[in-house]
């Protein structure tokens, strides 16, 4: 089945994307799911709040640097079968952390197994549903629930974990990721690769390992900024010489004729171009705003997961409300207004959650903000998803999916690293620290807006 085959119905569609729809819910779930059981965890593992911060953005970060090869993987290895090794090498974490004794064992399960296994598994859900579906509207609408799921999954993953946490523990959290991961698996029996794997493709190895190493130290250096300033410098202007190395070597590549990790060509479009950095900032601001607030909840305010969870409700709600009205708000509205919409519901959304927290100790003051914020993203991760897959044809899907789900993955690591270093850099400062976190996402949704509005007015299809 290519893009050529014969439009399928869309109970068919149902079917084949199923299995993408819940890998994709159940790693943006992974993502978040451990900010309401920082508590806990740091208790039982014997660490610290910087111990835990640095175990889930480890996880985010092993997914965004491998995500590019994993991508490219997928043509020399076969989609199904790189789908499948991901979610294999993705339970297996999940049961090491389950038992994990320390944090070293949670930080080998969680940031590397599950990490590695979700870089390999997520680029195969937007392949397959681009090859499966060749009619562009029911392709967009496929977008759409997949993106949805996943921004649900990342918005209800401290509702869920919190009801794990304080009815059992939060170690069953990681049994509950490793069954899906089971349901899954026998889900995707049904899934076949519509394009043979080409096992004798080159691969750059020294474009991964400077790609994956390139974002590895830039996130290092921003977490190391409570312990040394000229420490974070150093890493940081590391990890930027590095990626510029890196940009060398694939042009290099490019101009001897020989296959690069990723093609210099995908950023000669510059709607997909914008709609990456939107992207990337639609999830710094989601998972930046999970992290904070959870953390400062449980630490500061002493709630306990579940009363955590249940605050972050109004997020989920949120996100679900506008993501089911997506599709006919589609039908009435560009891609690009939507987006724009998404980040001034947002910005205002983080704007309430600074103020109204810092005028009260009601919890309930967290609500308006989170909500807002949910809404927002309901409505915009669709649509950046839509305009950069959209962008480009199917033989560059591989590529595109992978460079855009490290972009997309980027941004929940940065919004965890830089929010998080920020708050727990001065945890003993409760409001004010929390407050600036906050102030720092505001202001780079104020750029996700900009790089919106700056988007181009070209048509792009909507979801039937």
């Amino acid at each position: 089945m290519t893009a050529s085959t014969p439009e399928v119905s869309r109970a068919t569609a149902r079917r084949l994307i199923a299995p993408l729809a819940l890998a994709q819910f159940i790693c943006s779930f992974a993502g978040s799911n451990m900010n309401v059981m920082i508590n806990d965890m740091s208790r039982d593992l014997d660490t610290t709040v910087q111990g835990i911060q640095i175990s889930i953005t480890l996880f985010l970060l092993t997914m965004a640097a491998l995500m590019i090869p994993a991508g490219k993987l997928t043509d020399k290895l076969g989609r199904k079968r790189c789908f499948v090794l991901g979610l294999a090498i993705y339970g297996v974490g999940a049961l090491v952390s389950a038992a994990a004794p320390g944090l070293w064992a949670l930080i080998i399960g969680n940031s590397l197994l599950e990490g590695v296994g979700t870089a390999l598994l997520i680029p195969p859900v937007y392949i397959l549903t681009t090859i499966y579906l060749s009619d562009i509207a029911t392709r967009a609408w496929a977008f759409g629930i997949i993106s949805g799921l996943g921004g649900i999954g990342a918005a209800a993953g401290p509702l869920i974990g919190g009801l794990i946490t304080t009815a059992i523990s939060w170690r069953a959290a990681f049994l509950f990721q490793a069954l899906i991961i089971v349901i899954i698996l026998l889900l995707s029996r049904r899934l076949t690769d519509p394009i043979p794997p080409q096992p004798d493709r080159p691969f750059d190895t020294v474009g991964a390992v400077l790609s994956a190493l390139g974002l590895f130290v830039l996130v290092l250096g921003i977490l190391a900024a409570d312990n040394s300033v000229p420490l974070m410098v150093t890493l940081v202007i590391a990890g930027v010489v590095i990626l510029v190395l890196f940009f060398w070597w694939i042009r290099r590549r490019e101009r001897t004729g020989k296959e690069a990790l990723l093609s210099t060509s995908l950023f000669h479009n510059r709607m997909s171009n914008i709609a990456l950095v939107t992207q990337n900032l639609q999830w710094v601001l989601l998972m930046g705003t999970s992290f904070t607030v959870s953390a400062y909840l449980q630490v500061v305010r002493g709630h306990n997961a579940i009363q955590t969870g249940v605050i972050f409700t109004a997020a989920t709600v949120g996100l679900l409300l506008t993501s089911l009205l997506a599709g006919r708000l589609a039908k009435r509205f560009s891609q690009r207004s939507l987006i724009i919409t998404g980040f001034v519901l947002c910005v205002p959304g983080v704007a309430l959650l600074i103020w109204l927290v810092a005028g009260g100790s009601n919890s309930w003051s967290f609500v308006p903000g989170l909500f807002l914020i949910g809404a927002g993203l309901g409505l915009m991760l669709t649509p950046s998803v839509n305009v950069v897959q959209s962008a480009f044809p199917e033989k560059e899907q591989g590529e595109i999916s992978g460079l855009s789900r490290s972009v997309s993955n980027l941004g929940s690591t940065l919004g965890t690293a830089i929010a998080g270093t920020i708050l727990v850099a001065n945890i003993d400062a409760g409001g004010t620290a929390y407050g600036i976190a906050m102030a720092v996402l505001g202001i780079l949704g104020v750029v996700g807006l900009i790089a919106a509005l700056l988007l181009p007015r070209t048509k792009v299809p909507a979801p039937r």
